[in-house]
């Protein structure tokens, strides 16, 4: 294979190595050495020499130090097509003996989900026809295309899920083909292709509900025009793709997406709750998964835009969600839990690794999170029973009674606001407090630095 087969821009392979992924940013000759050689800037992870120059001579700026290397033509692929790919995997013929073993496909959170295969000759006849098969995984396969269309779609006529992680696709006149080929296809999954931000808007795609684009090398530009072509999405994921800002092209409100239940930001780079806030008035929205992110504050909106602009005056921000994960953040202050009480229907929520909730950073344990959350029923993954709840404020509202008596009323209401909520509830009178400290202190650092004396 020539130089001149492969273009700049094109993702490739190592030949043999479906795996190392990598971008075309050269071609042509290597000084002090013969032949046509191709500069490829090999993605994260995959490995390389230098950054583009060698022997004091720059061919191109590569993204890493050591992310680049030249290769011959022939010891790189560019790919294969879809239906090649389908074939070689679930032809039974051509599996290796680890692949009869064992398949998996990948989950939207990037977990291996084994699909145990029972007995060879059953899952010959079961996919002897591939036109019967709902469900496929072709990641790190080196696909480059859809190839032509109607094979596509007379090959694997009832399929509705694909998963093509890792794969070498990037024009998204590729994914509209495959998904106007492929009728029956709801789950699309392309973790880790990287995708072209110069992306034109197609007629409306309207059978993708979850649509799967982690370390895509997304920006929030290219989802305002992805809302308008995939129009019925349910579920969004876009993790790991250095999304900072949310652009809306109308004011700070993003709209539109009005069947979306489920927006996945986790692992971006999201410093500011402002950015978050843009997206109060998604209509549907019950899931917001920003875990892995560097957020310190939240707040529950206080003065929403006026109902005129929206065109729905009964629409509070957030109104329908139920699930706000928040794990692996920087939140450290009390008055980000407490306004999580002010989300109308909140009830799962994640604050695990942030200061906050780490008793070996200064945080605080579990019962006093699930005491300061009155209607959260799920906490860091784990249930809140009844009994736990019940027993969680009773512990937490004789804490800060042992701590309440330098300080007047107005301050323990600002500092814990369902004390006296709480107190009331489940009836606990007033004691004589006993003190544990030699002076008076800060109650909320006493509460976090004295609360494993309980």
């Amino acid at each position: 294979m020539e130089a001149v087969a492969f273009r700049l821009g094109q993702r490739v392979h190592a030949a043999g190595d479906p795996a190392r992924i990598g971008t075309v940013r050269y071609l042509g000759p290597v000084e002090g050495h013969s032949g046509d050689w191709v500069g490829v800037d090999w993605d994260a992870g995959a490995g390389g020499r230098h950054d583009g120059s060698l022997a004091g001579r720059r061919y191109f700026v590569a993204a890493g130090e050591r992310s680049a290397s030249f290769a011959r033509p022939t010891a790189l692929s560019s790919g294969i097509t879809l239906p090649d790919a389908l074939r070689s995997r679930y032809c039974v013929d051509n599996f290796t003996k680890e692949e009869q073993d064992e398949m998996y496909v990948f989950s939207t959170s990037q977990k291996r989900v084994s699909v145990e295969l029972v007995g060879k000759n059953k899952v010959q006849e079961k996919l002897k026809n591939l036109n019967e098969l709902t469900s496929a995984s072709v990641s790190y396969m080196g696909v480059s295309s859809i190839g032509p269309r109607d094979e596509l779609k007379n090959l694997v006529p009832n399929l509705r899920q694909l998963d093509l992680t890792g794969n070498l696709l990037s024009q998204w006149q590729d994914i509209f083909s495959l998904c106007e080929a492929l009728v029956s296809l709801e789950v699309l999954d392309l973790t880790n292709n990287t995708m072209d931000n110069d992306f034109t808007e197609s007629s409306s795609v309207k059978n993708i509900c979850v649509l799967v684009l982690n370390y895509c090398g997304v920006t929030w530009e290219l989802v305002e025009k992805i809302k308008v072509s995939f129009s019925c999405l349910s579920e969004l994921h876009l993790m790991m793709n250095r999304i900072k800002k949310i652009m809306s092209p109308v004011g700070n409100i993003v709209q539109g997406f009005d069947t979306l239940r489920l927006l996945n930001l986790e692992d971006n780079h999201i410093d500011s709750w402002d950015e978050i806030v843009k997206l109060s008035y998604l209509r549907s929205l019950e899931q917001l998964h920003l875990n892995k992110n560097m957020i310190k504050h939240v707040t529950y909106p206080s003065n929403p835009p006026s109902p005129g602009s929206l065109g729905d005056a009964a629409v509070m921000p957030f109104q329908k969600l139920r699930v706000l994960l928040l794990g692996s953040n920087q939140i450290d202050e009390f008055l980000s839990v407490d306004s999580l009480n002010l989300f109308p229907s909140l009830m799962d929520v994640r604050l695990s690794d942030n200061p906050i909730a780490d008793p070996a950073k200064g945080g605080v344990p579990r019962f006093v999170l699930i005491a300061r959350l009155g209607k959260v029923k799920i906490l860091n993954g784990s249930e809140v029973s009844p009994r736990e709840r019940r027993e969680a404020e009773i512990r937490y509202v004789r804490l800060v009674m042992g701590k309440a008596e330098s300080y007047d009323p107005e301050e323990i209401k600002q500092m814990h606001p369902r004390f006296a909520e709480l107190k009331a509830f489940h009836g606990i009178e007033d004691e004589k407090p006993i003190s544990r400290t030699s002076g008076p202190q800060k109650m909320a650092s006493g509460l976090i630095s004295n609360i494993v004396e309980l």
